[in-house]
């Protein structure tokens, strides 16, 4: 019997599912990125701390964080860097949860209110 067969979740996807819901164990993490979402357009990160209760380094910080995961997309402009956020997260990110769940249906499956 297969890791995946025993448990629904292989070794490795459950490794990245952790990095996941690591990188949103920070409240600053979560409020940046909910910011990046509301704003609908990539922001470099002097306009993310004029928006942000903490400073500099730490939105730089937490950017860093959030693009290792690619909740965030870094974009090269000149000499600075604006980020804007991954929209494959808006189906990827779900469906991990409901895998994790042991709910592998597709979200179509689901009713209107994410009811079964």
């Amino acid at each position: 019997m297969n890791e995946r067969s025993r448990t629904g979740i292989d070794a490795e996807a459950a490794a990245l599912y952790a990095t996941w819901f690591r990188a949103l164990a920070d409240p600053t993490r979560v409020q940046l990125l909910h910011l990046l979402a509301a704003e609908g357009r990539p922001m470099n990160v002097g306009e993310i701390v004029e928006r942000s209760p903490v400073g500099q380094s730490t939105v730089s910080h937490h950017l860093k964080i959030l693009s290792e995961v690619r909740f965030v997309l870094p974009e090269r402009r000149g000499t600075s860097t604006a980020y804007a956020v991954n929209r494959t997260c808006l189906t990827v990110f779900p469906a991990a949860v409901r895998a994790i769940l042991g709910d592998d249906r597709p979200a179509a499956e689901e009713g209107a209110d994410g009811a079964k």
